[in-house]
C-alpha cells in the first residue's frame, strides 16, 4: 500500500503560502498561520517551536476546509467566528461587519468622555457586533446603552456579545432604521455611531474579502454620507443638549461630517487620527459643555 505524504507544520504553511499567494491573498504567510492555529488551538509561537510535528488526517480535513473558504476570499473572521477587539474575541458572523483595530480608539475616547462627565444612557447606532457599546459598557459599569441595528441578524450578534462579556442587563436592544425605532422622548448622554460611509460606487473597488462583508453595512449613499447627515439631523430630538456625539468617518471624509454637525447645531467639534496618523473620528457637541471644556483630553 502506498504511503500517504507526511504533512508536518513547515511543510503545510509553506503550501498554503504559496497557494494564498497565487490567490490573491493580502498576507498569505499570516492568514495560513492563524487558520493553523485556530486547528491546533494553539499560539503562533507554537508553529515554530514544534516545527516539524506532522499534522493527523482529522488536523488536515479542517484545516483544508479553512484553506478552500479562505482561498474563496471569506474573512477570516468568518472562517473563526471571532475577532479580537479591545480585551475580547467577539463571535461575528456574515450578518456583522467585522470589527478594525482603529475602531477602539473611538472607543477609548467615548469612555473617556463618557467617564469624566458622568455620562448614563449611551446609543449605539448600526451596532453589528456590538463592539462598541458592550466595550463601553464594560468600561462604564454606570451607564446603560442602547443598541440600534436594522437587522435583526446583526443584533442576535451583538447580543450573544453582550451576554458573553457581562453586560446585558444594562443593554437594550432596538431593531429600528437609525432613530424611527426608539421611544418618544427618550435622550441620551452620548450618541455613537460608525455608520456605513463607503460612497456606493466605490463599493466595486472595495478588496475582495471587504465585499463579502454586509453591503447594508458599507454603502453610505452616493457620497458616503447619508448616514452621517440623518444622525446629526436627529441629534436635535435625540442627543441631550448637553451631550457628545461620536462618529468614526472614512478616510478624507471628517472636514464634511464636522461640517455636517455643525449645521445641525453642534458648535464645537474636534477630530481624532487614527494608527496611521489619519483623521478618523469626528466628536461634536454644543458650547457650554463638559465634553466643549475637556474636548482635548479625549481626543489626543
Amino acid at each position: 500500500m502506498e504511503n500517504k505524504p507526511l504533512w508536518t507544520i513547515t511543510g503545510v504553511l509553506e503550501w498554503t503560502k504559496q497557494y494564498f499567494a497565487n490567490k490573491g491573498i493580502e498576507n498569505p504567510r499570516l492568514d495560513a498561520e492563524i487558520l493553523l492555529c485556530a486547528v491546533l488551538k494553539c499560539e503562533r509561537i507554537t508553529l515554530y517551536v514544534h516545527f516539524d510535528q506532522p499534522l493527523s488526517e482529522e488536523e488536515l480535513t479542517e484545516y483544508r476546509g479553512y484553506v478552500a473558504r479562505r482561498a474563496q476570499q471569506e474573512p477570516l473572521a468568518y472562517i473563526l467566528g471571532e475577532k479580537a477587539f479591545m480585551k475580547h474575541s467577539f463571535k461575528v458572523n456574515p450578518a456583522v461587519l467585522v470589527p478594525r483595530p482603529e475602531t477602539e480608539l473611538l472607543v477609548e475616547s467615548v469612555a473617556k468622555a463618557a467617564a469624566g462627565a458622568g455620562a448614563a444612557s449611551l446609543l449605539d447606532l448600526g451596532t453589528g457586533s456590538g463592539a462598541i457599546i458592550v466595550s463601553l459598557l464594560e468600561l462604564l459599569p454606570q451607564a446603560a446603552g442602547t443598541a440600534v441595528d436594522i437587522s435583526a441578524a446583526a443584533l442576535a450578534v451583538a447580543g450573544e456579545n453582550a451576554e458573553a462579556i457581562g453586560v446585558s442587563s444594562r443593554l437594550t436592544l432596538v431593531e429600528s432604521d437609525l432613530f424611527a425605532g426608539l421611544p418618544a422622548g427618550q435622550t441620551f448622554d452620548i450618541i455613537v455611531s460608525n455608520p456605513p460611509y463607503i460612497p456606493a460606487a466605490d463599493i466595486a473597488g472595495l478588496a475582495a474579502d471587504v465585499q463579502r462583508e454586509p453591503r447594508g453595512a458599507l454603502d453610505g449613499g452616493s457620497d458616503g454620507l447619508d448616514f452621517y447627515r440623518r444622525i446629526a439631523a436627529g441629534c436635535g430630538t435625540w442627543l441631550k443638549p448637553d451631550g457628545l456625539l461620536a462618529f468614526e468617518v472614512g478616510i478624507g471624509q471628517a472636514q464634511q461630517v464636522a461640517e455636517l454637525c455643525r449645521q445641525a447645531g453642534l458648535t464645537v467639534t474636534a477630530l481624532r487620527k487614527d494608527y496611521a496618523d489619519i483623521e478618523r473620528m469626528v466628536f461634536a457637541t454644543r458650547e457650554g459643555t463638559y465634553y466643549a471644556d475637556h474636548l482635548l483630553e479625549f481626543t489626543s
